[in-house]
């Protein structure tokens, strides 16, 4: 018996010793040949969609992707642009909000989503802003591109435009709703460009941030608007952007949502159903609220920098901040930062008053610029030789670093 156990430790031991020499050989043998981490992979998250990309909207700081490169059509999302286009030509001064439209028989007989609005009805540009942002629809948006276009495929043009100004590369727009066509298609990172654009008008928010609405005025029958973006309700700080969905394009999302002072942007195309949707732009938020955090770099009313105004240093004021400068950094990021002060006085100054913007001071972090405030002085500066002396010196840039 002890002679038969021995034999079989034996064994074992010599099984254990060729697993040791060649079991790894045979896993690298049969590894995947590209066994480079992808962003994907080193973050942990598994994305059901197609396509998708996760951002910070404000440096464009690219935390997540998954084919964000690849084409797709768009669905409902294309509004993003077509939102763009208004509420730029309403920040510029060429259309005003309560301007009112009258809707056409092609604005009418659009299918999919819709306000429900009738041919010959007048409604304000505010009112179609909201029919796009909340009820995606799709007689709101044709009856806007009318109206800044002249007729849909002129506004198509001007959606086209902008987007190769965005550098929107892998885009092509076919009409303003994402209606299926052939040959409509983007990307989400070229999604992205166009929605941090938007980002830029934050009264578009007070929109697309609504979950139900009702337009009435002038109406029998009340529209009901109740926003298609879901996670407008029931994810915390959610205020956009814009959904879609066709059997070509399946669920789409651009979303964006802000906790403590980050903002984050998240797209998603293709997922399968619209829960798959809201629970991969969800994830992917979470995620990149846990990546990022807000820094204040200056407040109001800091003391920028000492200006002596004569080589002794007895004479001189204190350059204060007149608003504050906050920035979205990296959690634990130690990133050194900058700063420029420009100081400009008007030739015919025959003195400088307490509070008088004097310059302004840009700030800088890593080489890139995060803002600027405006300085103010902080006392009385008579006119005398030491002023005329300041405003050569004015011309000069103060570097300083915090």
């Amino acid at each position: 018996m002890k002679k038969k156990g021995f034999i079989i430790i034996t064994l074992a031991l010599i099984i254990i010793f060729v697993q040791s020499i060649f079991l790894p050989v045979y896993v690298i043998a049969f590894a995947p040949k590209d066994s480079k981490s992808n962003i994907e992979n080193q973050s942990g998250i598994k994305v059901d969609a197609r396509s998708a990309i996760l951002l910070e909207p404000t440096t464009g700081n690219i935390i997540y992707e998954k084919n964000s490169h690849e084409k797709f059509a768009p669905a409902s999302v294309t509004k993003i642009m077509t939102m763009l286009l208004t509420i730029e030509a309403v920040d510029n001064g060429k259309i005003k909000l309560s301007d009112k439209v009258t809707i056409s028989e092609n604005s009418k007989k659009m299918g999919g989503s819709s306000m429900l609005l009738d041919t010959g009805e007048v409604r304000t540009v505010e009112e179609l802003l909201k029919g796009i942002a909340i009820a995606s629809g799709n007689d709101a948006a044709v009856a806007m591109a009318e109206y800044l276009g002249g007729s849909e495929d002129n506004f198509v043009v001007m959606m086209n435009k902008k987007a190769q100004q965005l550098g929107m590369k892998d885009t092509t727009f076919k009409n303003c709703t994402g209606l299926s066509t052939d040959g409509h298609v983007t990307t989400a990172y070229d999604i992205s460009l166009m929605s941090r654009e938007l980002l830029k008008h934050p009264k578009i928010l007070k929109y697309t941030g609504t979950y139900m609405e009702t337009i009435s005025e002038g109406r029998k029958s009340p529209i009901g608007l109740v926003n298609h973006n879901k996670l407008v309700r029931f994810f915390k700080g959610c205020d956009g952007l814009k959904t879609g969905f066709t059997d070509e394009a399946k669920y789409c999302i651009s979303a964006t949502a802000v906790k403590d002072g980050v903002r984050v942007l998240a797209v998603i195309m293709g997922a399968p159903t619209y829960k798959v949707r809201n629970r991969d732009a969800s994830m992917l938020m979470n995620y990149g609220f846990s990546k990022y955090e807000q820094k204040k770099i200056v407040s109001k009313d800091d003391v920028i920098a000492k200006i002596n105004l004569n080589k002794k240093g007895d004479k001189f004021f204190i350059a204060k901040a007149n608003n504050s400068l906050t920035t979205i950094v990296p959690k634990g990021s130690n990133g050194k930062v900058t700063n420029k002060c420009f100081f400009k006085l008007k030739k015919d100054n025959k003195i400088v008053k307490k509070g008088t913007i004097v310059g302004y001071c840009e700030y800088y972090s890593d080489g890139k610029s995060i803002g600027k405030v405006s300085i103010y002085c902080d006392r009385d500066i008579k006119k005398g030789g030491f002023l005329e002396n300041l405003r050569k010196d004015f011309n000069k840039v103060f570097d300083n670093s915090i």
